[in-house]
């Protein structure tokens, strides 16, 4: 007998073992191959609208036939200049069923100017730089300056007059005229609006006397004359305006261009972020999406690798904080 309950005691005692180590074992993964096997959620940090929101729309219309018929959802999450939907992803797990849609802001500037619930250094994982849209300096159409100089100069004579429109403090488009009024020595008073349809309607409205926005959400505008371009903001020419100057001929050095990409949870499994890249670099490639960022959205396909993206987001890591100190950018 007390041999039979040493058998029970040990079998009792393996079965235990076992339990313990199938509990404590990791999960196997789904093969990258199987990703995606539900929809995939793509969080943006402004409304609905702008041109960040029409971007990650034309992803999604060409996502589902290379993602094993599952749709790519925007959600429109706004607030803190994009750091709340960034860190929102940050927080999730690295399966590929969040993600961000990342700029300059979040993801480059804002840890610079206030504490951040993460580190854009390390809560990320790049998927792939999709893209980069030019963006001009615009100013309601019932002011009389027909140069940026003009504008400048007036601003100058009557410090905290004029305003401008944003999409929130350390969005781009605030950290963009920060620069732009520093470097000009003018002081104006930011305006914040949740998207840039919101903050080219204020323009058209005459409620904000200037504001940066892209030429995607603002040429037909333009071209009607219902609101007048003064400069690009990056020393690229724009061949849908050709006759406005960049900002760097008044105000010599400046160079600043919006860039949008694709970024996961920090510790993502590299197959698993090849494969996204590679499913989203199809997407790019598809004749209606191309048409649709190129032509409707006046913007610069990038594509390429996460490597790639990862060395991009780097360099504006680096280059941003001094830019922020020179400038005296600050959440106001």
């Amino acid at each position: 007998m007390p041999s039979a309950v040493v058998v029970r005691r040990n079998g009792l005692a393996i079965a235990a073992l076992a339990a313990g180590l199938l509990a404590s074992a990791p999960v196997l993964a789904q093969s990258p191959a199987q990703w995606p096997e539900r929809p995939v959620r793509l969080l943006v940090p402004v409304g609905a609208g702008g041109a960040a929101d029409a971007l990650s729309r034309n992803l999604a219309n060409g996502f589902s036939q290379f993602a094993n018929g599952q749709p790519l959802v925007v959600e429109n999450r706004v607030g803190a200049g994009g750091t709340i939907a960034a860190a929102a992803v940050a927080r999730e797990k690295p399966d590929g069923y969040t993600l961000f849609l990342a700029e300059v802001g979040p993801n480059a500037v804002s840890h610079t100017l206030a504490p951040l619930p993460y580190d854009p250094h390390t809560a990320f994982t790049p998927i792939i730089h999709v893209a980069n849209l030019p963006a001009v300096v615009l100013i309601r159409p019932t002011l009389p300056y027909a140069t940026l100089a003009d504008y400048i100069a007036a601003a100058k004579q009557q410090p905290g007059k004029f305003n401008y429109a944003s999409a929130g403090l350390g969005n781009w488009t605030h950290l963009f005229m920060a620069y732009l009024n520093s470097r000009a020595g003018i002081d104006q008073v930011n305006v914040v609006y949740r998207s840039g349809a919101e903050m080219l309607t204020s323009l058209l409205r005459n409620d904000a006397d200037t504001a940066i926005i892209t030429i995607s959400t603002s040429l037909g505008q333009i071209r009607e004359g219902k609101i007048r371009a003064l400069a690009g903001a990056s020393e690229r020419p724009m061949p849908q305006l050709p006759d406005v100057p960049p900002v760097a001929k008044t105000i010599p050095g400046f160079d600043v261009g919006v860039w949008h990409g694709i970024v996961a949870p920090a510790g993502m499994d590299p197959a698993l972020a090849a494969h996204i890249n590679g499913i989203f670099n199809k997407v790019l490639q598809v004749p209606s999406v191309r048409t649709a960022i190129v032509d409707a959205q006046a913007a610069e396909i990038i594509g390429g690798t996460p490597q790639q993206f990862d060395a991009f987001i780097k360099s504006e890591l680096q280059r941003w904080p001094e830019v922020v100190k020179t400038a005296g950018i600050k959440l106001q």
